[in-house]
C-alpha cells in the first residue's frame, strides 16, 4: 500500500488471532501497522508482532528493493508493535534505533540478548531527524498508553504517525466502520489516560496534519476533524450519546426480566436511546465501551455470597481501572433473603469520580412483581429528568 510516493505501508493483517492482548475479542482480526519512508536516508517506522514476522519481513524487503535502512523509529515498545526490533538490528548492523530515552531503557528488558550499545538515538520533545527532503519531528506521549510512547510528525507531507492513538480493532482487509471498533479500542486500551490523551491532542492541534498513520486500523486521510473530535470527547470523559445503557447480571433470569422491563419503561417515557446488555454473556470490552458512550447507565444485579454477582463486580472493576467518570448511574438489586448487591454496587460507584447516583435504588425480591413497578417508574422518570 502506498501512503504517499515516499511513504509505504509494510504492515500485516492477523486473521488468526482470537484475543488481542489475551483479553479483547477481535472477530475481524487485527492489523499491525508499520511504514517505511524512502528518501536519501531510509526509516522504518515500527515493526510488528512476531506472530506475523514472515509476512512483515516480506513486505519490508519488497519495499526496500535492495536498499539498506538507516533508522528504525520505535514509537512504542509493546510487543505487538516491536517484537522484531532485535531481528532488524541483527540484519542491518549499521542501523540506528530512534526512540525516547524511556524506550531505550526498556528495550533490553524485551531483548536481553541484543546489543544496543551505540545503536540507539534517544530523542526528546521537539527533536527532529532529517531523512533528506523529509524531516521527522518527535513529540513525547507518555501514558498513551505506556510511559515510553512518542508520536512522529513528517513535516513535508504533513503525516502524523500516531502510535496507538486513533487505533482500531480489526484487520484492514475486513474494513468496517471506524467509530465503533475505534471506540471499543480507545476505552479499553487508552481509556484510563484521558488527561494524557488531551495533552497529546493539544500538541497535534499545533500541527498541519493531512494524514494520520496509526499502529492499528486504517490510515486516516479524510474528515480528520471527525476522528479528532471523537478523541477529544472520549478523552474528556464526556458522554458521546444521549441515552441509557442498562447492564444486568442475572443468575436465574429474574434480574434480567426486571432490567428489560425498566428498559421498556424508559423507551415508553421518551428516552432517546436505550441499550441493554447481559454482562454474563456479552463482550466485556464492549460493555465498557457502552458505559462510557451513553450519558446514563443502570446497573442491575443479583446478590451473591453477601456481595454482588461476579459478572457485575467484574464490570464495575473494569470501569474503575479505566477511570470511568462524569456519568449518572442508577441501581437495581435483587435478593431472595438478604439483598446486598445494591450496597456493593453503590460503594464501587461512589469510588469513581463525578458519578451521580440517581435515586431511588430499586430492590427486587427474587422476581419482579406489580408492587415493584411504581418505584421502577419513579426511577425511570428521575433518569430522564
Amino acid at each position: 500500500m502506498e501512503i504517499t510516493s515516499f511513504i509505504k505501508y509494510v504492515g500485516v493483517d492477523d486473521l488468526d488471532i482470537d484475543l488481542f492482548e489475551s483479553q479483547y475479542v477481535v472477530p475481524e482480526g487485527m492489523a499491525y501497522n508499520s511504514y517505511v519512508i524512502l528518501d536519501e536516508k531510509v526509516a522504518i517506522m515500527d515493526t510488528a508482532d512476531a506472530r506475523k514476522r514472515a509476512e512483515w519481513w516480506a513486505n519490508v524487503e519488497n519495499v526496500l528493493d535492495g536498499r539498506t535502512p538507516d533508522y528504525l523509529v520505535v514509537q512504542h515498545v509493546e510487543p505487538d508493535h516491536a517484537s522484531l526490533i532485535a531481528e532488524v538490528l541483527e540484519k542491518y548492523p549499521h542501523l540506528k534505533v530512534v526512540a525516547t530515552a524511556k524506550a531505550v531503557q526498556m528495550m533490553p528488558q524485551f531483548f536481553p540478548a541484543a546489543d544496543f550499545a551505540d545503536r540507539t538515538i534517544a530523542v526528546k520533545e521537539g527533536d527532529t531527524l532529517s531523512l533528506g527532503s523529509h524531516t521527522l519531528q518527535f513529540f513525547v506521549a507518555p501514558m498513551v498508553h505506556w510511559p515510553e510512547v512518542m508520536v512522529s510528525y513528517e513535516q513535508s507531507e504533513k503525516v502524523l504517525f500516531s502510535a496507538d492513538g486513533f487505533g482500531k480493532f480489526g484487520a484492514l482487509c475486513n474494513g468496517g466502520s471506524w467509530d465503533c471498533e475505534a471506540r471499543r479500542y480507545y476505552f479499553n486500551i487508552c481509556g484510563k489516560y484521558g488527561v494524557q490523551v488531551q495533552a497529546l491532542l493539544k500538541k497535534a492541534a499545533t500541527l498541519d496534519i493531512d494524514i494520520i498513520c496509526p499502529l492499528h486500523g486504517p490510515v486516516l486521510t479524510e474528515n480528520l476533524g471527525h476522528y479528532i473530535g471523537l478523541y477529544d470527547t472520549w478523552s474528556k470523559y464526556e458522554p458521546e450519546t444521549e441515552g441509557v445503557f442498562v447492564a444486568y447480571a442475572s443468575i436465574h433470569g429474574g434480574t434480567g426480566v426486571a432490567a428489560e422491563r425498566l428498559a421498556e419503561m424508559l423507551r415508553d417515557k421518551g428516552a432517546p436511546k436505550v441499550f441493554v446488555t447481559d454482562l454474563s454473556r456479552c463482550d466485556m470490552a464492549e460493555a465498557v465501551e457502552d458505559a462510557f458512550r451513553y450519558s446514563h447507565m443502570v446497573v442491575c444485579a443479583a446478590s451473591y455470597d453477601a456481595d454482588v454477582f461476579p459478572p457485575m463486580h467484574d464490570f464495575l472493576h473494569h470501569l474503575k481501572i479505566k477511570n470511568f467518570q462524569n456519568h449518572k448511574v442508577a441501581i437495581m438489586e435483587n435478593g431472595s433473603w438478604a439483598p446486598t448487591a445494591g450496597r456493593v454496587m453503590r460503594g464501587m460507584l461512589e469510588g469513581m469520580k463525578n458519578v451521580e447516583i440517581v435515586e431511588p435504588m430499586v430492590t427486587i425480591r427474587s422476581r419482579m412483581k406489580d408492587a415493584d413497578l411504581p418505584v421502577m417508574a419513579e426511577l425511570a422518570d428521575n433518569l430522564l429528568k
